[in-house]
């Protein structure tokens, strides 16, 4: 996802190493459901939480959750209370079966498996901009907070545009006149606003024929559309303006990781790069930023929220 850094922050590597090593990832306890941390971006052990590559900051913030699954807790308990039934000759009441319920998971967590995951974390400087490599807004949501926590001044705000990208791609499957520098790819779904609610889908399909322009004369707007910047970078917009799927397509890292035992610093030199001259373009494409203060004041005004770099190297 992609946000804009509050005015006036400027990056202090010492200071920000430092906050980040206070809350470093540390694996669950025992009896421990969650364990949030800042990890290596590099992946070397006890190595810096923060790494600067060409004037580009990388964090990686990291997670790991123990889940015992509802229905063993759900048979445990049922155990346990025909027990108290047995030997009280009394039903627990609901207070008490919650009660139980809690000490039968804390119980059984120590033997539960483990699963981790990891966000990636881009901090553009310069440009006052935070990409964060999250599935969903409520990861997100996460990254931020503990962003904001740790960076003393750090503020994050939303990035606004002064077209929506529903209108946007409309406009672009209509004319079959894509932005600047942009392609339309092979994949798209739109939908109806209406009570039907109806969904077309295209998948590896041309999309400059008459059937998809009925569509959206009909009033379906388009909520996914597949695109490539620069013959570059391909992505799925969004309607709520995510940028999906992103991939760095064929030659864009020819000579960098495959030639290095460790490629990192230049794959993330050109990952960010590119990822550095596709954003403004792509604001430019949708009628530009606005200004603070300006956002929702447009009724098509809509705010740049997640890029998933799912295919990103570093």
């Amino acid at each position: 996802m992609v946000y804009r850094i509050g005015p006036g922050w400027a990056a202090d590597l010492l200071a920000i190493e430092t906050a980040l090593d206070k809350d470093r990832f540390v694996e669950c306890g025992a009896s421990q459901e969650m364990s949030v941390g800042w990890t290596e971006p590099r992946g070397a052990a006890n190595g810096p939480l923060l790494e600067s590559v060409g004037g580009q900051l990388i964090l990686k913030l990291m997670f790991e959750s123990k889940a015992v699954p509802s229905s063993v807790i759900k048979r445990k308990l049922e155990e346990r209370l025909a027990q108290i039934e047995a030997t009280t000759g009394r039903k627990p009441g609901k207070k008490e079966r919650k009660e139980i319920s809690e000490d039968v998971k804390l119980s059984l967590l120590p033997m539960a498996f483990t699963k981790r995951g990891a966000v990636l974390v881009w901090i553009d400087p310069a440009a006052l901009v935070l990409v964060v490599d999250a599935g969903s807004q409520g990861r997100a949501d996460e990254v931020i907070t503990a962003l904001v926590k740790a960076i003393d001044g750090f503020a994050v705000l939303q990035i606004n545009t002064s077209l929506s990208p529903a209108t946007a791609m409309a406009n672009w499957l209509t004319t079959q006149e894509p932005p600047a520098g942009f392609s339309i790819d092979r994949e798209c779904e739109l939908k109806a606003a209406d009570e039907s609610k109806s969904v077309v889908k295209y998948a590896r399909h041309a999309l400059d024929i008459d059937e998809v322009r009925q569509h959206v004369a009909d009033g379906k707007l388009p909520t996914k559309l597949a695109m490539t910047w620069e013959g570059r970078v391909s992505f799925v917009l969004t309607e709520s303006l995510q940028v999906k799927k992103v991939t760095f397509l064929d030659g864009v890292f020819d000579g960098t990781s495959q030639e290095k035992e460790d490629g990192f610093d230049a794959d993330a030199a050109i990952a960010t790069g590119e990822m550095r001259q596709m954003i403004p373009d792509l604001l430019i494409a949708l009628g530009g930023e606005m200004a603070l203060g300006e956002a929702g004041t447009k009724p098509d005004a809509a705010p740049l929220q997640p890029v998933n770099l799912a295919e990103s190297p570093f």
